[in-house]
């Protein structure tokens, strides 16, 4: 059995800016700080390790605010998803039905989105049937803890044993190959967000696509 692990923000979808949205409108509600996060990078970390430093930026403490941003977040998170600029990824739904009925393959998730954010962020999507189990940036706010965390996940939740070298993290980072990579895994990239397929090589990742618009190359790198 091999598990893909798919990351969401630049691969299964774009939110629209809703999660950036969302933080500023909870760092205003809370502090009164007008687009809080300005300036602060996001690709590719999680959801708490973006929120500390947010506070930081800002001289505030993590201790109890970090609780308080994160549920203030997420009902903002409900609201601004429902815009009309978040779009899925080319060739995703293809690509996810393929894998979902092929044998010996299972789904899960490996994003930095907090567990609930992430489900907030793939439910207009009718994506979150696909991933049953996952790993989240609120498992630990170190996205390289995450790959043992969904693969005792997945065998918790099913009959199968993974071996985590067997995985395949899908991403269009270079952290989300290093999460992989650091345990041996394999880590198919994706040129779907803020960076090129040059970078994505250059951090690592075994195979490079533009898109899925195609699920061949994924397909046959499997």
């Amino acid at each position: 059995m091999r598990l893909i692990l798919f990351d969401i923000d630049g691969t299964l979808i774009d939110s629209g800016g809703a999660g950036v949205r969302a933080l500023d409108s909870a760092l205003k509600e809370l502090f009164l700080i007008e687009n809080g996060f300005h300036g602060i990078s996001m690709a590719g970390k999680t959801d708490p390790s973006i929120m500390r430093e947010g506070l930081i930026k800002h001289g505030l403490s993590a201790d109890g605010n970090l609780e308080l941003i994160v549920e203030t977040y997420l009902r903002h998170l409900h609201s601004e998803i429902q815009n009309d600029r978040k779009t899925i990824k080319p060739g995703i739904y293809e690509t996810l039905e393929k894998l979902h009925h092929m044998n010996g393959m299972a789904l899960g998730l490996l994003t930095g989105n907090l567990e609930r954010g992430a489900r907030i962020k793939l439910e207009p999507f009718q994506l979150n049937a696909y991933f049953p189990s996952g790993a989240f940036g609120s498992d630990d706010e170190d996205r390289n803890m995450l790959l043992p965390v969904a693969v005792n996940r997945y065998q918790a939740f099913s009959s199968h044993t993974i071996r985590i070298e067997e995985c395949i993290v899908v991403g269009d980072t270079p952290r989300d190959v290093e999460c992989a990579k650091i345990y041996g895994a394999a880590c198919f990239a994706v040129a779907t967000g803020p960076y090129s397929a040059d970078d994505l090589r250059d951090a690592g990742a075994d195979y490079v696509a533009e898109d899925l618009s195609d699920p061949a190359p994924l397909l046959q790198f499997l």
